[in-house]
């Protein structure tokens, strides 16, 4: 145990480097679980689509949304989301996942929702960049 304390006495920048990394990882497994909305992957996210009439809503711009989006969903831009919400409260039985460019913004909508009385909520692991990754269907349609 003295050889342990000496060696981080003697490496702290090694060590600090170390715990930070260590963090960061605990942090990027568990934060779905802490902010109480499920990240699903594209092919759960096809599932409830299917099997379950989930509604899906992409809150990027308008302009990225004409550029392409997944099949059928709404798009309600995050900068404008506080202000048309209330178009969603028809679909609040029925799973919504939300969805952004990477998968950054979408959490935090949906934690939103939940607080909304959004029970079902889900938000795509990794986004749209997930989606094309998967080399799953983008349509060009207005939504």
């Amino acid at each position: 145990m003295e050889k342990i304390i000496e060696f981080a006495a003697e490496n702290i920048f090694w060590v600090s480097l170390w715990f930070a990394l260590l963090m960061l990882l605990f942090w990027n497994l568990f934060s779905s679980h802490m902010s109480g909305i499920s990240q699903i992957e594209p092919m759960e996210m096809t599932r409830l689509m299917n099997h379950e009439n989930a509604v899906v809503v992409d809150i990027r711009t308008s302009s990225d949304f004409n550029n392409g989006h997944i099949l059928d969903s709404i798009n309600i831009p995050e900068s404008e989301f506080q202000d048309k919400k209330k178009t969603l409260v028809k679909h609040i039985k029925k799973p919504l996942i939300v969805y952004c460019e990477n998968g950054n913004s979408s959490p935090k909508i949906g934690r939103l929702l939940k607080e909304e009385g959004f029970e079902q909520t889900h938000a795509l692991k990794g986004g749209l960049m997930t989606w094309k990754n998967a080399n799953l269907p983008l349509s060009r349609n207005a939504g």
